[in-house]
C-alpha cells in the first residue's frame, strides 16, 4: 500500500468500519487495531436486532461477502435477506461468524472468527483499551442505517431508531465525543429536533449540488460528508461559508488523501489508517 504519509496533527483521522483494510469490518478486533494505529475517531454503522439491541454492523442482514452460518456453512448471495437482523435475536448474532471468511476486496485482512457485535460491547472494549494503553479517550462517529423504503422490514422508523442509538450514547456518557452521520435526512432531522447538542454528519453520495442536497435536509449540519470523489473547491468554499466541516469517505491512498489534505478537509475517513501518521 506504499509508504506513510504525515498528515497534520489537527486532521480527524477516522477508521472505517474500524479499519477493514486490515481486519473484519465493524467487530471489536478491528477497533482496537484503530486505535493502536492512532485513529483520532472510531467510525461505524448500526442496525437493530429483533430485542432492540443496537448491533454494529454495515448490512442490516448477514451478508454473504463477510459471513458464515453458525455450522459454518457459506451464506449464498441469494438468501442473505433472509437472515435479517431486525428478526434475529442478539443472542443468535453470536453464533454466525463474520471474521474468517477471505474478503475478495481486501485482501491484506486478517482473518479470525469474531461475531457481530452490540455497540454497547464496542464502545466498552474500546474505553478500556483506551485507558490501558494511556491512549487518548476515542471520537467515535456512528452512522444510523436507514433507508425510507425499508422502514419497519429491516430497521424501526427513525424516531425509534434514534432513540435506541442516542439511549445508548446517554447511558455510556460520550455524547460529547460522538457523530452521528446518516444518508437519511429524515433521522438527521429528528436528532437536530431533539437532540440539537449532538453533532450531525450528513452522508453524501449523489451528484446533486451542496446546495440541493441543504435545502432537502433543512438545516446547516455540522459535517458535510460526502464520497471523495465529490469533494473539490466550490464545495469548500460553501462549507466554510457556512461553517460545516468537510469529512470525506472512503480515502485509501496516499495520493487521495494528499489531494483531500490540499483541498482544505478536516479530517478523512479511511479503510487503511496504517498508511497515515500524524506529523
Amino acid at each position: 500500500m506504499g509508504n506513510v504519509l504525515e498528515i497534520p496533527d489537527s486532521l480527524d483521522l477516522q477508521g472505517h468500519r474500524g479499519c477493514r483494510g486490515l481486519m473484519p469490518e465493524n467487530t471489536i478486533p478491528a477497533f482496537i487495531k484503530a486505535l493502536d494505529l492512532g485513529v483520532t475517531t472510531l467510525e461505524m454503522d448500526v442496525v437493530i436486532s429483533k430485542d432492540k439491541q443496537v448491533i454494529v454492523s454495515h448490512d442490516p442482514f448477514l451478508s454473504h461477502e463477510i459471513c458464515l452460518k453458525s455450522d459454518g456453512m457459506e451464506i449464498w448471495a441469494n438468501e442473505e435477506k433472509k437472515y435479517n437482523i431486525y428478526q434475529m435475536y442478539s443472542s443468535e448474532l453470536t453464533k454466525y461468524d463474520c471474521g474468517s471468511k477471505p474478503h475478495p476486496r481486501f485482501p491484506e485482512q486478517q482473518k479470525l472468527k469474531v461475531y457481530k457485535p452490540l455497540l454497547v460491547e464496542v464502545i466498552e472494549a474500546s474505553e478500556r483499551y483506551a485507558k490501558q494503553k494511556n491512549l487518548p479517550s476515542p471520537s467515535y462517529n456512528i452512522e444510523i442505517k436507514s433507508v425510507a423504503e425499508t422502514d419497519n422490514i429491516f430497521h424501526p422508523a427513525p424516531d425509534e431508531f434514534s432513540e435506541l442509538v442516542v439511549g445508548i450514547l446517554e447511558t455510556e456518557e460520550i455524547i460529547d465525543r460522538t457523530t452521528i452521520q446518516c444518508f437519511d435526512v429524515r433521522v438527521l432531522q429528528y436528532i437536530h429536533k431533539y437532540y440539537p447538542e449532538i453533532t450531525l454528519a450528513y452522508l453524501i453520495e449523489n451528484k446533486d449540488t451542496p446546495e440541493k442536497n441543504l435545502e432537502l435536509l433543512g438545516f446547516i449540519p455540522n459535517i458535510y460528508s460526502p464520497e471523495y470523489v465529490l469533494v473539490n473547491e466550490p464545495l469548500m468554499q460553501l462549507a466554510h461559508n457556512k461553517k460545516m466541516k468537510v469529512l470525506p469517505w472512503t480515502v485509501n491512498t496516499i495520493e487521495e488523501a494528499q489531494k483531500m489534505i490540499t483541498l482544505g478537509v478536516d479530517g478523512i475517513i479511511t479503510d487503511y489508517p496504517n498508511l497515515f501518521k500524524k506529523k
